[in-house]
C-alpha cells in the first residue's frame, strides 16, 4: 500500500525499476534510494482518504536508549572539519554530512510493527506537507515520512523544486551562513533542472522564504522550469538526482567526499519518495528527509533507521552542525519511541 498526498492506493499492479514507466498511465508510489535503487509501483485502487490516525497497538517503537548513530559526536565533527579542509583546498564548497540512526524493534510481529501506523502518530506529532508511507514488504521496502521538502512536483510539463538549507529553532538562529548555503543550492538546482528544461524556462519564484515547521524553522526556496521536447522522467531523474540540497556543490565533488566520509549507506535518507500521477501528468516527490525505513532480515529483529544531517560550509562550526542534526532527529526519534512531544 502507499499513503501520499491524501490518498491511498491498494491493489498493487507491477513493481519496475524503469523511469519511463512513470510516462506510461496509471498511479505509482515511487521509492529513490539515496545509493541508486529506484522503485516504482503501480496501484489499482487510489482512493481520497483523511489524515492518518494513531492506531492504538499497531506500533511498538524502538526503547528510547536503544538508538545508536553511524557517526558519533567525535565522528561526526571530525567530518566537518574534514569538510572543510576540502573547501579550502577548493575541491568543494559545501557537502551534507550525514548520520543514520539506527534501534531494534522490540517485537518482531509486522502487525505490531506497521510502517503506516508509524505514519499515523508522526502526522499527530510532526505534521508535514509530503508525508506518506510506502509498505511492499515482499520488495524490502517500509517507509514512513515526514518530509518537509519537495524534490520535484510536476504539473503536465512544468516542473518544481523546493530545496531547503538553513536551520535553526526559530528565525532569529539562522545565521548568515544559512542564506548563503540556500542561494549556493538554489544555483546548483537551477543547473540540475536546466539540463532537462528548456532554455531560459528556468525561473525561482521564492528565495530563501522563512518556513515554520514543528520544533525548528527553515529557509527554503523554489526553483520552476518546463520540460524540453522529448524530456520526461528518464531525462528529469537523470539530470536532478540525488537532491542538490542533502548532497552539495560541485555535486560531483560532493558525492565522492560523502562517500569517502559517511560510514553507512543513506538508502531511502535523502533519496525520494512519493507519487507520480501518469493519467494526469501531475506528481510530488519528496526528499527523503525526516524519514523512518524498517530492515527485516531473516532470523533477526527487525530495525528502524532514521537519518539526519547538516551542510557543511567554510562558515561551518562543527558543534553546532552536530548540534543541528540532533535539533532534526529528537522530536522524531522521540515519537517513534513512543514518546510524544507537545
Amino acid at each position: 500500500m502507499a499513503r501520499f498526498g491524501g490518498r491511498l492506493a491498494t491493489g498493487l499492479c507491477e513493481v519496475t525499476s524503469d523511469p519511463a514507466a512513470l510516462e506510461s498511465d496509471g498511479w505509482w508510489a515511487v521509492a529513490y534510494d539515496f545509493e541508486g535503487r529506484l522503485t516504482c509501483a503501480r496501484f489499482a485502487d487510489v482512493r481520497p482518504v483523511p489524515a492518518p490516525v494513531r492506531t492504538p497497538g499497531a506500533w511498538r517503537g524502538p526503547f528510547p536508549d536503544s538508538w545508536h548513530s553511524s557517526l558519533d559526536r567525535a565522528g561526526y565533527t571530525a567530518g566537518v572539519r574534514a569538510i572543510r579542509e576540502r573547501i579550502a583546498t577548493g575541491e568543494v564548497y559545501q557537502a551534507n554530512l550525514c548520520r543514520v540512526m539506527t534501534a531494534p524493534l522490540p517485537d518482531p510481529d509486522p502487525a505490531r510493527s506497521d510502517i503506516d501506523a508509524l505514519t499515523g502518530l508522526l502526522a499527530h506529532g510532526n505534521p508535514a506537507p509530503y508525508a506518506g508511507t510506502l509498505r511492499l514488504p515482499e520488495h524490502g521496502i517500509e517507509i514512513a515520512t515526514a518530509s518537509p521538502e519537495l524534490y520535484l512536483s510536476r504539473t503536465g510539463r512544468t516542473v518544481s523544486s523546493g530545496p531547503i538549507k538553513g536551520t535553526g529553532r526559530t528565525e532569529a538562529d539562522l545565521l548568515e551562513k544559512d542564506y548563503a548555503e540556500n542561494v549556493m543550492i538554489v544555483d546548483l538546482v537551477r543547473n540540475d533542472l536546466g539540463r532537462a528544461c528548456a532554455i531560459g524556462s528556468i525561473t525561482v519564484p521564492d528565495l530563501c522564504a522563512v518556513e515554520k515547521h514543528p520544533g525548528l524553522v527553515h529557509l527554503v526556496s523554489l526553483v520552476r522550469g518546463t520540460l524540453r521536447d522529448g524530456a520526461g522522467w528518464p531525462e528529469l531523474l537523470d539530470a536532478t538526482f540525488p537532491p542538490g540540497s542533502v548532497t552539495g556543490a560541485p555535486k560531483s565533488s560532493a558525492l565522492r567526499i560523502i562517500d569517502e566520509l559517511e560510514t553507512a549507506p543513506r538508502g531511502p535518507y535523502t533519496g525520494a519518495v512519493g507519487w507520480v500521477d501518469a493519467d494526469r501528468s501531475e506528481a510530488e516527490l519528496a526528499v527523503g528527509i525526516r524519514t523512518f525505513w524498517i530492515e527485516r532480515t531473516a532470523g533477526a529483529a527487525p530495525v528502524l533507521h532514521f537519518g539526519t544531517g547538516a551542510g557543511i560550509t567554510w562558515g561551518s562550526d562543527p558543534e553546532h552542525e552536530w548540534a543541528e542534526t540532533e535539533l532534526k532527529a529528537a522530536r522524531l526519534v522521540a515519537i517513534a519511541s513512543g514518546q510524544h512531544p507537545e
